[in-house]
């Protein structure tokens, strides 16, 4: 049986932490231009997990609520982000955040919103955001088939994943309209990468939920396969992850 979403990274927090990519600042930029971001609106970040993205946003002067229902990446966010003032951790979930009706002026899901129950998550999100405030759907969306290596990365994931197919956001990120409807989205995309020896390519793989861990039939077989394909395609001892940045962001209309 497949863990319920919020515990599925309780055992992979060390990688996640190590060698998950943070996100490029031009989004940071984009909401500054395009929804007026300024250092004293409240963001509320749903589901922030170990704080990459609450990083950036404490770094911009914002007073942020980091809402995160995994105890240990809360625990691990709150561990990196001890030095800012500005930083409220909340025990909660995007479909019961716990805050009060309209108190924030910006929610925020980075690398999260394809686990949420949608309508659940959009009626909480419509409930505590002001009115005109803006909703930022986030991901980094890795390319799988931009190079010879990325291409053979898919196929080991497609081959020894436990439920990457039915998992991946992707999933989520083509249907995106339906959690801002009836107000329209809009999107803005940006390149971001990673390099990799295999020590970080291996902690790379081993952070995402669907890498069976040592343990599982699969774990061995993959890792094997993961050596050849890093010997095959490196370059000065690494490897180069790409990602596509996909950002939504719009207005919620109450419902």
């Amino acid at each position: 049986m497949a863990p319920a979403p919020t515990a599925r990274f309780f055992d992979r927090v060390e990688d996640y932490v190590r060698y998950r990519p943070s996100y490029p600042s031009q989004v940071l930029g984009l909401l500054r231009q395009e929804c007026g971001l300024k250092p004293a609106h409240v963001v509320a970040d749903i589901a922030s997990g170990t704080g990459a993205f609450t990083k950036l946003l404490l770094e911009n002067g914002n007073p942020v609520i980091a809402v995160e229902p995994n105890a240990a990446m809360r625990e691990a966010g709150t561990q990196l982000l001890r030095g800012f003032d500005k930083l409220t951790s909340l025990a909660g979930a995007a479909e019961s955040t716990t805050l009060p009706s309209a108190s924030v002026d910006f929610v925020t899901a980075a690398q999260a919103a394809h686990w949420f129950d949608r309508v659940r998550a959009r009626a909480e999100f419509s409930r505590i955001v002001k009115p005109n405030g803006w909703c930022v759907l986030i991901w980094n969306e890795r390319r799988t088939d931009s190079t010879p290596f990325l291409q053979e990365y898919e196929q080991l994931l497609l081959t020894y994943g436990t439920d990457y197919k039915e998992v991946r956001h992707e999933r989520t990120t083509a249907i995106i309209h339906e959690f801002f409807a009836p107000a329209p989205s809009r999107e803005a995309t940006f390149d971001l990468s990673q390099e990799f020896d295999f020590e970080g390519l291996a902690g790379r793989l081993l952070s995402s939920s669907y890498a069976p861990l040592a343990g599982h039939p699969n774990h061995e077989p993959m890792m094997r396969e993961l050596k050849r394909i890093f010997a095959a395609h490196a370059q000065q001892n690494t490897v180069r992850v790409e990602y596509k940045t996909r950002v939504f962001y719009g207005n919620l209309v109450n419902l």
